[in-house]
């Protein structure tokens, strides 16, 4: 495997949150599609997809700044369940109950691994997000290990946009060229972090066919326990 683009060790790390730090390389719309597929609701991604899109859009900037993460999930599903004509609360409440098990087991061991980083990098958060970021990452356990959480809907801008990325570089007092992002989308982190020439490292689940990386040579990882042997 590849070691990051660095000629010295970065001073910070940035973290996509969704499908990086609470699923390895799985996004949100991806893992509940397979709940409600898996459930017999919907076999089509196509008619899926949207629905997804919607509930989440419907969230952004909507939710209070204290939302948990149990509380906002509750929120997507219920949505995703209204668009797809789903009248079964407790069906909806399972699928979400299932989504969050899998996020707080991966959320644990994702808390164990920043703890060690911390120790060397100082360490940041950009997420397109729904204005509860912060206090999605202070439910995990996260925030006493974080010295940047830009949340889109309170940045004013999403990923790729270098103005979410620059917020958080700014509250750490780090160029981009000392930090390295690592996330789970090629579209807005990879090419997000490349467009500031910010080194990055892709999160892609394991097990997937392997897609071209945005940059030759990019490291690519499994698992977030594998970014370390990465590390200068």
């Amino acid at each position: 495997m590849a070691r990051p683009a660095l000629g010295r060790r970065p001073a910070a790390i940035l973290f996509d949150f969704g499908g990086t730090l609470d699923a390895p390389g799985v996004t949100w719309k991806e893992r509940a599609w397979r709940l409600y597929r898996d459930a017999g609701v919907v076999s089509d991604a196509a008619v899926f997809d949207p629905v997804f899109y919607k509930a989440d859009d419907a969230l952004v900037g909507t939710v209070p700044a204290t939302l948990g993460l149990d509380a906002t999930v509750h929120r997507v599903f219920g949505g995703v369940s209204a668009g797809l004509g789903v009248a079964d609360g407790w069906l909806t409440d399972r699928l979400a109950a299932r989504f969050l098990d899998d996020a707080r087991v991966a959320l644990r061991a994702s808390a164990v691994v920043l703890g060690r980083l911390a120790r060397r990098h100082r360490l940041g958060i950009v997420s397109n997000f729904y204005g509860n970021l912060a206090a999605v990452c202070a439910e995990a356990g996260l925030s006493p290990l974080l010295g940047a959480v830009a949340d889109s809907a309170l940045v004013g801008a999403g990923k790729p946009d270098p103005r979410i990325f620059d917020h958080a570089l700014d509250a750490l007092g780090i160029a981009a060229g000392d930090a390295l992002f690592v996330g789970d989308s090629r579209a807005r982190d990879m090419e997000g972090a490349r467009a500031l020439a910010m080194p990055h490292v892709w999160v892609v689940e394991a097990g997937t066919p392997a897609s071209p990386p945005c940059c030759a040579g990019d490291p690519v990882i499994h698992a977030l326990d594998e970014l370390e042997a990465l590390l200068p």
